[in-house]
């Protein structure tokens, strides 16, 4: 799992919208233009936002007994929901249950008028048996709330609030299309498929102790289709199996749940995987880590002493004005600091990841101790390297969010478990942000200058991550005719390092003969980088004692289920595409082959639009194949043993997955019929 790749720029958007989305941050300009308190809120563009949070208050309003108050914002904001008689009988009778519970004598009274002016009309055309329902609820005026054995037992329950509070979530969420962001969803899916894989290979996770905390077992109630539905016309078998299989429903559940819908696929999975429950709490801190650790976000620092401009010439004098007054790092200022790590990890030993990947970029860094290298723990080097590295980005203004947090959670302490007080720690990870800006612009050197300046020891204990940045720069200057300067830096690097580790001499000879190729065919823009200076940023961090934040450990486990998982199912996942998850395993570290394909490009523009059809996602075999084209053609030349009738039906009758079904026709020479009558017979 720990070797699986991600496009962790994809992930930042998803992670962009989200944030947006449930206004958790705010513009730097907005901060600077307004005075900071926990009551202002920034304006909100999306009508999307506003509905989620008419749900979440009518949803918090059942969970809390105030039944009248919920009624009160349906009428305001959703009347038409209220139109549907099934949901206003069942919200009554929870109202009347409500009263009852608070016990008092004026409760008593107003409970009862309750049961004779809304109860009972609206049992009249509620649903069939909804009237001997009401007769039944009306057993709850002579037994008591606290009675485990009476017959009203289950009506005094307070899981019925959460049953209620579930079922308006989900015909709210539908009607109003208020669907979750994007990444809460995919998050949703890539966790169930992982929890499904890890136990039918009997497996277990590494992530299991966040992944639990994270999805929870509990379940919004389904919303139930109209009576007008249930005479819908029948639905094709592949979509009912792959809702079914997807979010884990039986065959009913998702005929049920496509009748809802009126047929649509897609809407009707979204509204499955908003049913699946997330700790809100623990999303949002595995969020924020993520954010800060990225640079979406400022560092807790940062936002206590509130937005400053990231002028250049402001900088170097706080910076340099730090150092020569010799500033405690343990004053209180820095103790205040917040780092939401919240496990221990390790990376994986970059010789050992170079030996086994052979000449991929990216491979992990080795996991050193904070005290590894003195230079790195120094506050006023890390200082002044850090302004050395801001010059060569030519003063950009880094413009970055400020984390805000939920509104009704603002009052929230920070859960322990989740916080870490550090000393310089924002410089710290300014350094490994300004490092990975670097690499990504394409300024290999000058960051790999500043790394040997800081610490002349990193890349003897990362020689793979040496290779490629060094790499990087043959090609730079190839690109850029400086042949002679090109052949000194494989000569000086590139091939003392290949000669060490011969898993790297054949991306050597790959890199070496570009100076082959004609002048101005050969160009240096538009190179892979964004995994290269990702995984710099992951070892600069890690020796710098920057832990990797946990959400980035569980889209990798999870991606790698997911891969997994549909490698049994022998198909393709129908839903990737929606939620984005193929954009992120779309990760291309070949920088040999994006040379050509951009030569190809300049030469031939239809070739070009074949080949980068399938090298931006997939990495080059050793005879130079794409490795996922042989898988895809694999997969296919299985499932084409057996007619998709077939292998649907077996799915249907015995209610098993696709990769089950597909063994069983196996053993039957692809006769559905015999598979049947075998096992019924």
């Amino acid at each position: 799992m720990d070797c699986t790749r991600v496009n962790w720029e994809a992930l930042d958007a998803l992670i962009i919208d989200f944030v947006t989305s449930e206004n958790l941050v705010v513009e730097e300009d907005a901060c600077a233009n307004s005075s900071p308190s926990p009551s202002s809120s920034p304006c909100i563009s999306s009508s999307s936002y506003h509905a989620r949070l008419i749900i979440r208050r009518i949803r918090n309003s059942i969970e809390s007994g105030e039944i009248q108050n919920a009624i009160d914002t349906l009428r305001s904001h959703a009347p038409f929901v209220l139109d549907d008689h099934r949901i206003l009988f069942r919200l009554q009778k929870q109202k009347f249950i409500e009263l009852l519970r608070k016990g008092g004598e004026e409760d008593r009274v107003a409970a009862i008028h309750c049961l004779r002016t809304c109860v009972a009309p609206s049992a009249l055309d509620a649903y069939p048996e909804a009237y001997e329902e009401f007769k039944h609820l009306i057993l709850a005026l002579i037994y008591d709330k606290d009675d485990q054995t009476s017959p009203i037992a289950n009506e005094w329950a307070e899981k019925r609030r959460y049953e209620m509070a579930g079922l308006m979530s989900s015909v709210l969420r539908a009607s109003l299309q208020a669907y979750d962001p994007l990444f809460s969803m995919t998050l949703r899916y890539l966790i169930s498929i992982h929890k499904g894989f890890c136990f039918h290979q009997g497996i277990s996770s590494a992530v299991s102790d966040l992944t639990h905390r994270l999805l929870l077992e509990e379940r919004d109630s389904p919303a139930t289709p109209l009576e007008t539905m249930y005479e819908a016309p029948p639905f094709d078998e592949v979509d009912i199996q792959a809702l079914a299989h997807a979010v884990e429903l039986t065959r009913q559940g998702a005929v049920d749940s496509m009748k809802f819908a009126k047929g649509d696929l897609f809407q009707a999975f979204q509204n499955e995987l908003c049913r699946m429950q997330l700790d809100v709490s623990v999303l949002d801190e595995l969020v924020k880590e993520y954010c800060i650790y990225r640079g979406i976000v400022d560092s807790e620092m940062q936002m206590i002493t509130g937005p400053v401009k990231r002028n250049q010439s402001e900088v170097a004098h706080r910076l340099s004005r730090d150092c020569s007054a010799e500033i405690d790092l343990n004053t209180s200022q820095h103790s205040d600091v917040e780092d939401y790590s919240m496990l221990d990890c390790a990376l994986v030993n970059d010789a050992e990841m170079s030996s086994k990947e052979g000449g991929e970029i990216g491979s992990e860094p080795t996991n050193f101790s904070e005290d590894g290298s003195s230079s790195w723990s120094n506050k006023c080097e890390n200082t002044r390297a850090l302004v050395r590295i801001r010059s060569h980005m030519n003063c950009e203004s880094n413009k970055r969010k400020r984390w805000r947090g939920r509104i009704d959670e603002t009052d929230r302490l920070p859960d322990p478990s989740f916080s870490k007080s550090g000393t310089g720690i924002e410089d710290k990870y300014e350094i490994a942000l300004a490092l990975k800006g670097l690499v990504s612009r394409g300024m290999v050197a000058e960051a790999v200058n500043e790394i040997s300046t800081m610490d002349p020891d990193f890349f003897a204990q990362n020689p793979g991550l040496h290779f490629h940045l060094k790499q990087v720069e043959f090609l730079k200057l190839v690109s850029a005719g400086d042949h002679n300067g090109a052949l000194k830096v494989a000569c000086s690097h590139l091939g003392p390092l290949a000669a060490k580790d011969q898993s790297l001499l054949k991306t050597l000879k790959e890199t070496l003969l570009v100076l082959l190729q004609p002048d101005g065919n050969t160009t240096g823009k538009d190179l892979p980088l964004n995994d290269l200076s990702n995984t710099l940023q992951v070892s600069v961090g890690n020796r710098l004692g920057i832990e990797e934040p946990q959400l980035m450990k569980i889209i990798r486990a999870t991606l790698h289920s997911h891969t997994e998982w549909f490698k049994l199912q022998m198909c393709k996942d129908r839903f990737s595409n929606l939620l984005k998850i193929d954009s992120l395993k779309e990760v291309n570290t070949d920088l040999i082959g994006a040379l050509k394909s951009r030569s190809n490009k300049d030469n031939n523009t239809n070739l070009s639009s074949q080949l980068t059809t399938t090298s931006s996602s997939t990495m080059t075999s050793e005879d130079g194949g794409s490795s996922s084209l042989m898988m895809t053609t694999q997969t296919s030349s299985r499932e084409a043993l057996w007619e998709e009738s077939a292998i649907l039906k077996v799915m249907e009758f015995l209610a098993l997955s696709r990769s089950d079904a597909i063994q069983l026709l196996s053993q039957y020479n692809g006769n559905a019929e015999a598979v049947i009558q075998q096992l019924f017979g």
